[in-house]
This record gives structure tokens, sequence and C-alpha cells, in this order.
């Protein structure tokens, strides 16, 4: 299996990285302090194709592969993990979904005008007693004349109430089975609700430590009603399907940890090589040097592991360990690199418009979305055989 890239992902990449430099890190303080999603740079990356890079040219994407968006999404989380979550959860959490299971019909509405960006989906999982731990899951979906009636609440869901939010993916229970030993088991279920609709409700955004420009929201369903048409997959399915959908996503999020841990690399190279503290540079003492090396390993590292998760599966093969070793790997890199982005700065470092500052408060969420630490090395443990 050969890292090396193809001319085409070497354009694609350079495209990228052009665009990020140029457009995103300008603005990206602004929107920061403005914790506004900037629409402007979302509609030029969806001309760019950003949003549509792993799908059919049929359904309005660009006819590449996940690796593609994974190179993507890297290079922006370089100099803004809020845009880069956008596209990775736009594309892994929002429209993924739909193209992998939704109907001809369903594909045909939603992939081409959420692949132009022109249009945001959210995947509606976690709840206050269910994420990790999908039978927690409280949100109900009863059917009723055609229709599914959905009650229930989600937080921290991202892309769900923005001005071009258009769909949200829910899961939801919809039937309970009594087993033998008079346990019981949860159908559950995931149903598209398109916005507005009437009873759905995002709340307000949250104030969060860092990701200010992302858009998350707690989200309320009272009584809302969708078509039985609007089901996604098959009934009962809901927790196999979402369980792929974030093994799939976490290999984009591990591309987003190396970018942020690849941004303060390149951030204390520059300020290693230009700060001068008595008559020579910083760099030029080895405690830095070395702390500068250790981050360059960091990087080295989790490219090389999202990478090899995303071959596997672009490939067909099983990437379910590889993609949370990936997401682990790149998660603890984003927050070492930053820890240490911030030292070498000093008190440069700890200003919000330094791009280091930023990497620092948006890193340790990294550790937590898309399944936390714990649950990385829970799946990792259990693909090597350990079921306690």
């Amino acid at each position: 299996m050969s890292y090396e890239l193809t001319e085409e992902n070497r354009k694609l990449q350079a495209m990228v990285r052009d665009f990020a430099d140029t457009v995103v890190a300008p603005a990206a303080y602004e929107y920061d302090t403005k914790r506004a999603l900037p629409y402007g740079i979302i509609a030029e990356m969806g001309e760019m194709g950003l949003f549509g890079l792993p799908f059919p040219t049929e359904y309005g994407g660009q006819g590449r592969d996940y690796f593609a968006l994974c190179l993507a999404v890297e290079q922006l989380a370089r100099v803004d993990q809020s845009i880069a979550v956008t596209l990775e959860a736009g594309v892994g959490l929002g429209i993924m979904p739909v193209y992998r299971r939704g109907t001809e019909e369903q594909k045909q509405e939603w992939v081409p005008r959420l692949a132009s960006g022109s249009a945001l989906a959210a995947f509606g999982l976690t709840e206050a007693e269910a994420g990790s731990d999908a039978a927690g899951t409280r949100t109900t979906a009863t059917l009723d004349g055609g229709e599914w009636v959905i009650n229930g609440t989600k937080q921290f869901i991202t892309n769900s109430g923005s001005e071009i939010t258009r769909l949200v993916t829910v899961t939801a229970v919809t039937g309970v089975e009594t087993r033998p030993d008079g346990s019981v088991k949860k159908e559950l279920t995931a149903i598209l609700v398109p916005t507005p609709t009437p009873g759905f409700t995002a709340l307000p955004a949250y104030d969060k430590v860092g990701w200010h420009t992302s858009d998350t929201h707690p989200l309320v369903f009272d009584d809302v009603r969708v078509p039985e048409a609007n089901l996604l997959g098959e009934r009962g399915r809901g927790f196999a399907n979402f369980v792929q959908t974030l093994d799939e996503g976490r290999i984009a999020f591990a591309a987003l940890c190396t970018g942020a841990a690849a941004g303060c690399l390149e951030e204390s190279i520059r300020y290693a090589n230009s700060r001068n503290v008595f008559g020579r540079s910083i760099g030029s003492n080895q405690h830095i040097a070395f702390k500068i090396a250790r981050m360059q390993a960091r990087v080295h590292t989790a490219r090389l592991a999202w990478q090899d998760a995303a071959l596997k599966m672009v490939n067909g093969q099983p990437f379910k360990m590889e993609a949370s070793i990936a997401k682990m790997v790149g998660s603890e890199a984003a927050m070492d690199n930053a820890r240490d982005a911030t030292q070498i700065f000093g008190g440069y470092g700890f200003m919000n418009e330094n791009p280091v500052a930023r990497h620092y408060r948006d890193s340790k969420v990294l550790e937590l979305g898309e399944g936390t630490t714990e649950v990385q090395l829970m799946v990792i443990s259990r693909a090597l055989g350990f079921t306690g």
C-alpha cells in the first residue's frame, strides 16, 4: 500500500492549502470573535467542490473518494478547525448517511444540494443520556397515519442550526423488544427531518470553549411530523448504521486532528526562526529545537495513521480498528502540539489573535468528539480480542 499522493491529489492538496492560507486564515480571528459561521467562505468551499469530493458526478459530486476529502480537511484544519469541522461533519455526518443508505429518490433530492455547499445537513445522535451508549436514546418516533411523529431532544449537534441547515438525520426509538430474560432492547431507526419542519427547534448555540465559528446547537423535537418515506435505511438498523457512520467519520476527524497538529508545528517553526532573544533565534536553543522535533514526529505519525485507515476504507478492506487508532493518535498529537506551541510562543501564545492560542482552545474537543479517547481504546481493545 503506497502513501505517495497521486498527481491529482497533490493538486487538490495545494489548491486547498492556498485557499486556507489566503482566504480562511486572514478571516479566522474575526469570525472566531464574532462566533459566527462565515457563509461567504462556506459558499466558496462549495464552489470549489469540497463538499462533493467523495460523491459520484451523477449526484453533483466530484467523483473522487474519501481520501481526497481527508486531504482537504487536513489543510483547512491547519488554520481554522471550525471551518474544517464544518466540512468534515457536513460531509461525513450530513451527506454520507443519505448517500450510503438513502433510497434513490432521497439521494436525488438531497445529495446534489448538499454537495454544492449551498445547504448543510446534520446528524442528530447524541443526547443527555446517549452518545457512546446508544441504548440510552430516549427520542422516540411512532407511526401515525403514514407519518413519523418524533419527540425528544438532541445535544452537541454540529451544523444543526445555521442559516443554511436544511436537513437533520435523527436517530430515534421506534420500538421496544422484551427479551426472555426480562431485559429490554430498543429498536433504533434513522429518520430524515428537513428544516424547517413544525415542532423542530434548534435552541440557541452553545457557548463553547473553542470551535467558536462552528455551528453547534441542542435540538428539540415536539410532535415533529415527517412522511413515513423519510425513513433512512431499514427500520431498526439505526444502531448498525450510525456505527458505520462514526467509523468512517473518525478517519476524516483524524485528518482534521493532523491538520491542527501541523498548523501548530508550522507556526512554531516560523516563530522559532524569527524570534531573537539574547542575540540569537530561540530555535538555536536545543530545548526548543527538540520540542519542535517531537511536534514533527507527532504530525508524521498522525498523518500515516489516517492515511492508512483511509486507504483501507477506499480499497474495501476492514478499517474499524485503524480508524480508532488514527482518531486517538491524531487527537493526542493535536493537543500535545497545541500545548508545546503555546509554550514556545510564551505570552504571545496566550493572545487569541494568535493561531496557536485558538488551537490550544480548540484541540481539547478533538479528544472528545466522534468518540472519546476512552471509546477509541475500547474499540481497539475489542479488536484485539478483549471483551471485558
